[in-house]
């Protein structure tokens, strides 16, 4: 099982930088700033674009999280 560790690495890489990229798309009000704002934006529904957009990263990280596992199972054998 050896011989999968470097397609599983260069997955891994290529998952990390989807991820970085998803995460960085993701909405720019929604940070630390805007827990002192007065906008009520914390209770808004996410809608088309958006909601996709956050399933998607969600998805992604859960996928990131099992070939990581993967990667650690066949770094161990």
């Amino acid at each position: 099982m050896s011989f999968l560790a470097p397609y599983v690495e260069f997955v891994q890489i290529l998952l990390a930088i989807a991820l970085i990229a998803v995460v960085l798309l993701q909405s720019r009000d929604t940070g630390f700033s805007a827990t002192f704002s007065s906008d009520s934006s914390i209770y808004r529904t996410r809608r088309g674009i958006e909601r996709t957009l956050f399933q998607f990263t969600i998805g992604l990280a859960v996928v990131f999280i099992l070939v990581s596992l993967a990667s650690a199972k066949l770094a161990a054998s």
